[in-house]
This record gives C-alpha cells, sequence and structure tokens, in this order.
C-alpha cells in the first residue's frame, strides 16, 4: 500500500524544485535574453488523510465469494476434480494442503477425503441501496453456483445474478437486506487526468476491505483482452482478490472498476488496470434493465492506418480506421461503405486511431442514423448509416471463382502468384468460393516478406481494384510504377481473415511465367 504520508511528502518537495528553477532562470533584458525556465503548474493539495473520505467509502465496498461445484476427473467420472483457487489467495494453499492425500494424486499419500466445492473470492461495490444493486468483474463470478456477497459488517448475504457481459468483464448482482445500504455515486471518467489522485478499495487476497492510494498512471491504454479496451492505468496497489473494486476520485466517484494489473510475480508491482466509468455505467444499466446489453454494430473488419497505408490513400497522417471489408448485407454496407474506405469521423467523434471505433459504435443505440466521414478516392465523403444490433457471430463475405493461371513471379516483390486452380484450393485450404491471386511463394529477405506475407494468402485487391488473374495483378503494380508511386497497396485475405498491406515497390521488368 502506498503510504499517504510518503506521497504528501513528495508533493512538499516539488515547491522548493519549482522555486529553484525559477531563480535559475536568466532575467530578461539586454541583446539576447534567454528563455525563463516553464512554471509548474499549480498542484492539487494532497489530502492530510484519507481517512474521513474512506469511512464514508468502505460500507459502499463489499467482498463477493462464490462456490462452483467440480468437473468430475475423467478417470473416475463419479469424482470431482481438484478445485482451481484463484492463484495467490489463501485458498489456493489451503486446497493444496487439503488434496494432500486425494486418492490417484500422484506423488500424494493416500486417505483424505475430498471436497466437492470450490470457492474464490473478489470484490465490489453498491452503486443503488434501494434496490440493492451490486458491480462486480465476469471473472468473479464466472460458473458460479452460488453468489454471496459480504458487507462491511461481515452480514453475508445471498446474491441474485442479473446479467453479465463478457466482452468488457462485468456483471451484475442484486442483494436485499433488512438493513439500509450505503452506495457509492458514479464519476465521469472522461474528466480524470493522469496525475489525479485515486483510492482503491477491495478484497486482495482474501483479506478483507483493504485500501490502498496512488494516482492515475495512464489513460485509453490497450492491454489487449477485447475489442472496448480503454483501460485507466493506477500505481494503486492492485492485487488478486481486488477484482470488481471500485477506483474512486478524491470526491468519493467511481471513476473505474479494478479489473487486471501487469506482474511477472502475481503481486501488485504498481500497474493495475480499471474498466472507465463512462463505458461501465451504460453496461450496468442495460444488465440491470434488460439482463443484456445491446450494443451498435456496423459490420466492417478494420485495420490500423500506418504512415505507408495512408501514403498509398493519399492521406495526410496515419489515422482513422482502414475498412478491410465490409459485411455482406450489414450495415455499413447498405450505407455505402466499402473495402478501402477510411472512416474519419462517426457521428460527432473524430476516429483517430483504428482501436475507438468498436467503442464508440459498441455505445451508439441501436437504430440511430449516423453521419460517417470516409477517406475515398483522394477526398472526404459523407454517408449517413443506420445502426444495428451487435449480432452474436459475424457474418463471412462470399467471393465468386476466378480463373486459373499459371503461375508468375513478380519483379522486385519476392512474390511468386498463381490463379486458383482445384490443386491450390486445396493445398491451402482456400474456400470454394474464393477469388483472387493466391500466393505460391515468397522469397526470404524480400519486401513481401518483410511484411509477412505468406503462401496461401490471397490478394484479392491493389489499390481498391480487384483482382482474378496474375496478368491483372501484373498490370496494376506497373501502372503504379509508372505513376513513380512509392507503394502498392494490397487487400489480402488469410486463414485470420482480411487486411490492408502497403508494398513498397521496386523497379523491375514483368516477369515472366514459371
Amino acid at each position: 500500500m502506498r503510504s499517504p504520508t510518503l506521497a504528501l511528502a513528495t508533493l512538499l518537495a516539488a515547491a522548493p524544485l519549482g522555486a529553484a528553477l525559477a531563480q535559475t532562470a536568466p532575467q530578461s533584458g539586454g541583446v539576447n535574453p534567454q528563455p525563463q525556465a516553464t512554471q509548474p503548474a499549480p498542484m492539487r493539495d494532497a489530502p492530510a488523510s484519507f481517512a474521513p473520505l474512506v469511512r464514508t467509502l468502505l460500507p459502499a465496498v463489499v467482498n463477493i465469494s462464490t462456490t462452483q461445484t467440480l468437473v468430475a476427473r475423467r478417470d473416475r467420472p463419479d469424482a470431482p476434480d481438484i478445485p482451481q483457487a484463484p492463484p495467490g489467495s489463501p485458498f489456493e494453499e489451503f486446497f493444496r494442503e487439503f488434496f494432500r492425500g486425494r486418492p490417484g494424486t500422484p506423488g500424494l499419500p493416500e486417505g483424505l477425503p475430498r471436497p466437492r466445492r470450490a470457492q474464490s473470492l473478489g470484490s465490489g461495490f453498491i452503486v443503488d441501496a434501494s434496490q440493492g444493486i451490486v458491480v462486480t468483474n465476469n471473472h468473479v463470478i464466472d460458473g458460479a453456483d452460488e453468489i454471496n456477497v459480504v458487507l462491511h459488517d461481515n452480514t453475508s448475504l445471498r446474491a441474485e445474478l442479473l446479467g453479465t457481459d463478457p466482452r468488457t468483464d462485468l456483471a451484475v448482482l442484486r442483494i436485499r437486506s433488512e438493513r439500509p445500504l450505503t452506495e457509492v455515486r458514479w464519476g465521469n471518467s472522461d474528466e480524470v487526468e493522469v496525475g489525479d489522485w485515486v483510492l482503491a478499495i477491495g478484497n486482495p487476497f482474501g483479506l478483507g476491505g483493504s485500501v490502498t492510494a496512488g494516482i492515475i498512471s495512464a489513460r485509453g491504454r490497450d492491454i489487449r483482452q477485447g475489442l472496448y479496451d480503454d483501460f485507466i492505468q493506477t500505481d494503486a496497489a492492485i492485487n488478486r482478490g481486488n477484482s470488481g473494486g471500485p477506483l474512486l476520485d478524491m470526491q468519493g466517484r467511481v471513476i473505474g472498476i479494478n479489473t487486471a494489473i501487469y506482474s511477472p510475480t502475481g503481486g501488485s508491482i504498481g500497474i493495475g488496470f480499471a474498466i472507465p466509468a463512462n463505458l461501465a455505467r451504460n453496461v450496468v444499466t442495460q444488465l440491470v434493465a434488460e439482463g443484456r446489453v445491446r450494443r451498435g454494430w456496423l459490420g466492417v473488419n478494420i485495420q490500423q492506418v500506418t504512415d505507408e497505408i495512408a501514403e498509398s490513400l493519399g492521406l495526410q497522417n496515419g489515422r482513422g480506421a482502414l475498412v478491410a471489408r465490409a459485411q455482406e448485407g450489414g450495415p455499413a454496407e447498405q450505407a455505402g461503405i466499402r473495402s478501402g474506405d477510411v472512416i474519419l469521423r462517426f457521428g460527432e467523434q473524430e476516429v483517430r486511431e483504428m482501436r475507438m471505433l468498436p467503442r464508440i459504435v459498441a455505445e451508439t443505440p441501436v437504430g440511430s442514423q449516423v453521419p460517417v466521414v470516409v477517406w475515398r478516392d483522394g477526398r472526404e465523403e459523407r454517408l449517413t448509416v443506420t445502426i444495428g444490433e451487435l449480432p452474436a457471430e459475424q457474418q463471412q463475405a462470399a467471393a465468386t471463382p476466378g480463373p486459373a493461371q499459371r503461375p508468375t513471379e513478380l519483379a522486385g516483390l519476392g512474390l511468386r502468384v498463381s490463379g486458383i486452380t482445384p490443386e491450390l484450393r486445396e493445398r491451402f485450404g482456400l474456400r470454394a468460393e474464393q477469388r483472387g491471386v493466391v500466393i505460391t511463394e515468397v522469397l526470404p529477405d524480400s519486401p513481401a516478406a518483410e511484411r509477412d506475407l505468406r503462401p496461401g494468402d490471397v490478394i484479392v485487391e491493389v489499390q481498391q481494384e480487384r483482382v482474378t488473374t496474375p496478368q491483372q495483378l501484373q498490370t496494376r503494380l506497373e501502372q503504379l510504377r509508372r505513376q513513380n508511386r512509392p507503394s502498392a497497396l494490397l487487400l489480402v485475405e488469410s486463414q485470420q481473415g482480411q487486411r490492408f498491406v502497403p508494398l513498397r515497390l521496386r523497379g523491375g521488368e514483368r516477369g515472366s511465367p514459371g
């Protein structure tokens, strides 16, 4: 836990440092005056103690205990398996000792009985005292047969699961208490700044209500947990068991839900992540009202716009989301959005980078009409899309087969390509309706190898124009060379889906059939 005394001492030490910088700066005047040293911005005072704030918050933070029926071992279908307690929790060592002597367990003496229930612990907080609404992480209660909420006064209440959202790792519970409950308010996570003080309250390692303090270390973190990653990073100590607990500002408002840590040791090293309150609040509201979350759906596969892709498209900066595929029959296709478009603005929000778009679309009400600005053919175009509801499974785009051709080498690119033949279709596992030009060989240390192109990948488009034969592909590349274009933008389809690949053009004559 970070000591408030230590944090306060750090801030107090900052004032003389700022004053010293100002005093050592040269004074204006003379022939060549030197620039003044930058004055530090005024800092918000750290509290002398967090205790008054914590006293009001602790009753609204709860511990969550779950139990789960164990799955039988394969060698004994009538017997449950060893429970998997959260790593680092007290239950991990407890189960290890309890199962020492489990019949059939290698290296352990036999004779001791086995329990049939597994337990795990986490945290949560009350957002509606009158209705008994508790928010936590989905992974805290996932697979549980029984959920119990333990209040600050150690009162244990059976909880009802209202709904879960695995995509954002959120879950909502309801408890019924004869005594009045205490709630916390939602804050505005968009207003918090890096360097702001925060408190984390939870149930680390099953020890009970614990409080740690720190600051916001970063915002908008993508930790590759899903499409909607937009985490707040904090150095307030967060450990296993803190999951589902609140991250609070100095007004006692919830600005995040503690969810994950980065740690090679399993303990806190000062890198924790919280789901922003503004993302969580909308999800929680829907789970309470309907038990599920309805998300907006655009129906596109997208990728990041790199500097080379932007150069190929005549776009000033590498911004926006590049549409690799508009799904057939989806809202985007119906609105006229097509492969190769770069979505620059969605509604009132600028799409600065690709990963912003899924979250913006998901938060858009289903059925609403939204203006979209795309970059196409060297200029901006405005379209209007009617947002659909995100389906459980995405549709796959279909294509028609193209004529087969002999393998051809693309000079200067390190590629050998061919039309799609029955033999190549079987060799690379291509779909029956696949069309395009299939890559049969990639030379080492070539531009194609640098872009991770591989045999079996299918080139579908060049500079947003369809190609179905090696001859069409070569002709298009030669046109780009004559235009002195530094690179060609290929739409490539692999087993992982479609993506745009900027490929540097090297000089060379037309290759001959192999």
